[in-house]
């Protein structure tokens, strides 16, 4: 059974941090970039991180650059988005997909990602 099951969101203060958690299992996680992806009711789904099969490359949103940082720990089966500095506007569910690569590449599109984690909310509020 292919999973991806994200952890670690909840309710913080602006400013505040998190550390959101994209543990898979039942396929092999080190052939596949890993993306965070967030969204909004009412709006698009947005790329916020992503990484490629070795954790060699990242890629980042203008929205989180400084803030965020994604990072993979492939013997643990488990990609991680430390989140720094958070504002109101990133609240959101998050997501974590994986894409099969030919090892070099960070896909970027959602339609690109062919396993989906079910989602962990994330709301920044004072």
């Amino acid at each position: 059974q292919v999973q991806l099951v994200e952890s670690g969101g909840g309710l913080v203060q602006p400013g505040g941090s998190l550390r959101l958690s994209c543990a898979a299992s039942g396929f092999g996680l080190e052939y596949y970039a890993i993306g965070w992806f967030r969204q909004v009711p009412g709006k698009e789904r947005e790329g916020v991180s992503h990484i490629d099969s070795a954790g060699s490359n990242t890629i980042y949103a203008d929205s989180v650059k400084g803030r965020f940082t994604i990072s993979r720990d492939n013997a643990k089966k488990t990609v991680y988005l430390q989140m720094n500095s958070l504002k109101p506007e990133d609240t959101a569910v998050y997501y974590c997909a994986a894409a099969l690569t030919a090892g070099w590449g960070i896909p970027r599109r959602g339609d690109e990602y062919g396993y989906w984690g079910q989602g962990t909310q994330v709301t920044v509020s004072s």
